[in-house]
């Protein structure tokens, strides 16, 4: 044990040696690196003095010249670059749009301006007629729209630019002949039922319309809306089948793009919604859209995606540019659109706001291809000799304010009614 201890102790001593002399070379290596630093810290700035620029401005000047050097290649190498991204990108873009196209391929029905109806006999032609013709200017007043009562066998044609005024005087008149009983008095009863026949089939279409497309959280009085655009045309085309076939093709390109499918196709669905409403509210389609869909509590999102399928305003979302290409891919088909029909309807349409912004006006009808424009004036607050004013006055500005072809005949009706019961 005693020479184990004395073992020990000779290699504690020889262990405290070294580490001295370990500390004595770290000081060396210390105050060499020092003087090193320092004869850098020299030589730079001998070669400062010399050279007559600082370290940061050699710098700059070495890469100034590097860059002057090789600058006709960095921009040859970056326009090869741009160029081959955007021959990539076309590529891509027309795949996707081809692809869309391709899944989605719907027959397109050109609209018409008439509807026939089809009678079990012509005897019933008389009835239809009236002693003087009154059940006919009954029913037109009624229902808004022209009778072609002719010698065409098994068939009377209604003539109107307005699509749910056909409908309703359509459904009306097979009713009539169903019942037999054919007299100004029924006709108006029938008429007003069958308005209420085309509103449940307005609200069925829409429900429809958004089941198709797989969309479940619009209120029911957006579905109501969009239900009435299946009586609506633009260039020709049926507004609810184009913006059901929109809704898809909008879809397929969310999915491509790995946008929000969703919104993408609630936005090509709602797109139009604002043509379903009558032509005498103020604004454009898109205007009246976005109030309606705001009024609704319709997603935010939804009416960004929708508000610029025109270009009106600029596009926020990419959903919204998904929502304007399928508007174009939907429209732009061969045969899909007719615009001669549309600046016809357009024509139709503004001379009746024309004339319904004269105060005290109840109804007004344009027939006969905008030849002819019948009013009817509230009898208690327009007396007959306003009325011819009024009718001399409508004229006048129909004059000044529209274009047309031929001559508008003004038709100025006032009847007073007085209703009592017998109890």
């Amino acid at each position: 044990m005693i020479k184990k201890e004395e073992l020990l102790d000779a290699r504690q001593v020889e262990i405290d040696k070294e580490i001295e002399n370990i500390k004595l070379k770290v000081e060396e290596i210390k105050k060499i690196k020092e003087r090193v630093d320092q004869a850098d810290f020299e030589k730079q700035k001998a070669l400062e003095k010399v050279a007559g620029l600082s370290a940061e401005d050699a710098k700059d000047m070495l890469l100034k010249t590097v860059e002057a050097n090789y600058e006709e290649d960095f921009l040859v190498r970056m326009q090869k670059l741009e160029q081959s991204a955007n021959e990539r990108l076309d590529r891509r873009a027309k795949d996707i749009l081809a692809t869309a196209i391709q899944r989605l391929a719907s027959s397109t029905a050109s609209e018409m301006m008439t509807t026939i109806v089809n009678i079990p006999s012509d005897e019933i032609k008389g009835k239809i007629s009236g002693k003087e013709g009154r059940n006919i200017r009954a029913f037109e007043r009624a229902s808004g729209v022209e009778l072609v009562v002719d010698d065409t066998p098994g068939s009377i044609i209604i003539s109107s630019f307005d699509p749910v005024r056909r409908q309703v005087a359509r459904v009306a008149l097979e009713n009539l002949i169903l019942d037999g009983r054919i007299q100004p008095a029924k006709i108006e009863e029938v008429v007003e039922k069958a308005k209420e026949e085309i509103n449940k089939i307005i609200k069925q279409k829409g429900e429809e319309a958004v089941y198709e497309c797989g969309i479940f959280n619009f209120d029911p009085r957006i579905i109501a809306i969009i239900g009435r655009l299946y009586f609506r045309t633009s260039y020709g085309q049926n507004v609810l089948q184009h913006s059901i076939e929109m809704t898809h093709i909008a879809g397929m390109i969310a999915e491509e793009l790995g946008a929000d499918v969703a919104i993408a196709k609630a936005g090509a669905l709602v797109h139009d919604i604002g043509k379903a409403l009558d032509h005498e509210v103020q604004g454009t389609h898109i205007e009246i859209g976005m109030r309606i869909l705001q009024k609704f509590g319709a997603d935010p999102r939804v009416v960004t995606a929708m508000k610029s399928h025109h270009e009106d305003y600029p596009y926020e979302t990419i959903e919204a540019v998904i929502v304007q290409t399928a508007d174009a891919i939907s429209g732009g088909r061969p045969g899909a659109r007719r615009d001669s029909v549309e600046n016809y309807l357009k024509r139709l349409a503004e001379l009746e706001a024309l004339v319904n912004s004269f105060e005290g006006i109840e109804r007004t009808y344009a027939l006969q291809a905008g030849r002819e424009i019948r009013v009817f004036v509230t009898p208690e607050k327009v007396g007959d000799a306003e009325a011819r004013d009024m009718a001399r006055n409508i004229a006048q500005k129909i004059e000044q304010e529209l274009k047309y072809p031929g001559e508008i005949k003004v038709t100025m009706i006032r009847e007073t009614r007085v209703i009592e019961y017998a109890r």
